[in-house]
């Protein structure tokens, strides 16, 4: 209950923040390349269905604050519920910095190197069909290049760590942390001024007690810039392949 206030705290006062700083301010958005830092508020609405039949319906909103150009900061706190358990609350709350070490963006040449800490707080309730129960913590980079004028490569390599849940629901003997490698290969594709979209295969390979798994995810996001430089619609489709767990998101954007 205390992260969830506070991230409730931090989402409420950034948003204050961030207002005072940009009343007066312009900025032109191109939200296409995920490396150009916009202060931002998200909110979506989404849908779960897993392979056992359960169902998941909520809210998933996030702030992302730009300290410069280079630096940002993500807070994400989902809300859902579930119709196995019939539990609604606090999902599993996400963290994250990314910051730009090199960004070459000229007619001739576009390069980015981009390093992130992402973490994934396990806040929801395991027992309620909310949450993992597990600490989910990756470390990694990602370098932007082009292939053409509209689309855009952003691979990234990441090392990752997951705790042995803290559910009680589940022995001793059967808990394990694992430990391993991410690897993405996302790809911004420009339609025109107004449409784009991300698309991003990602492969997630731990070892758990020596026992090597791997795990097939993917994003891909449909975007229209409703408002330049103001507001922005999109619609996602996040499968898990390996578990077979579906989402699809939709939702919009406002940049500050």
């Amino acid at each position: 209950m205390k992260l969830y206030k506070l991230s409730i705290l931090f989402i409420l006062l950034s948003i204050v923040t961030v207002k005072a700083q940009n009343n007066e301010s312009k900025q032109q958005v191109d939200a296409s390349n995920p490396t150009n830092f916009y202060t931002q508020v998200n909110t979506l609405f989404e849908y779960t269905t897993r392979a056992d039949g359960t169902n998941l319906y909520g809210f998933r909103g996030n702030v992302i604050y730009t300290f410069n150009p280079d630096n940002l900061v993500l807070a994400e706190v989902p809300i859902l519920y579930n119709d196995a358990t019939n539990k609604f609350g606090l999902s599993d709350i996400r963290l994250r910095y990314f910051t730009v070490v090199k960004r070459v963006m000229t007619k001739e040449k576009f390069s980015v190197i981009a390093p992130f800490v992402d973490v994934t707080l396990p806040t929801g309730s395991f027992e309620n069909g909310l949450g993992t129960s597990s600490l989910v913590a990756s470390v990694g980079a990602i370098y932007g290049f082009a292939i053409s004028k509209k689309v855009l490569m952003f691979p990234g390599l990441s090392a990752v760590h997951v705790t042995k849940p803290g559910t009680d629901l589940i022995p001793d003997e059967l808990k394990a942390s694992s430990t391993g490698f991410g690897a993405q290969a996302n790809m911004s594709i420009r339609f025109n001024d107004r449409w784009f979209l991300f698309v991003n295969p990602i492969l997630t390979m731990l070892n758990t007690d020596g026992d090597w798994n791997e795990q097939w995810t993917g994003e891909f996001n449909l975007n229209h810039m409703i408002i330049p430089n103001k507001l922005k619609a999109n619609i996602g489709y996040y499968p898990n392949l390996t578990t077979e767990i579906h989402t699809v998101r939709m939702g919009v954007t406002f940049f500050l």
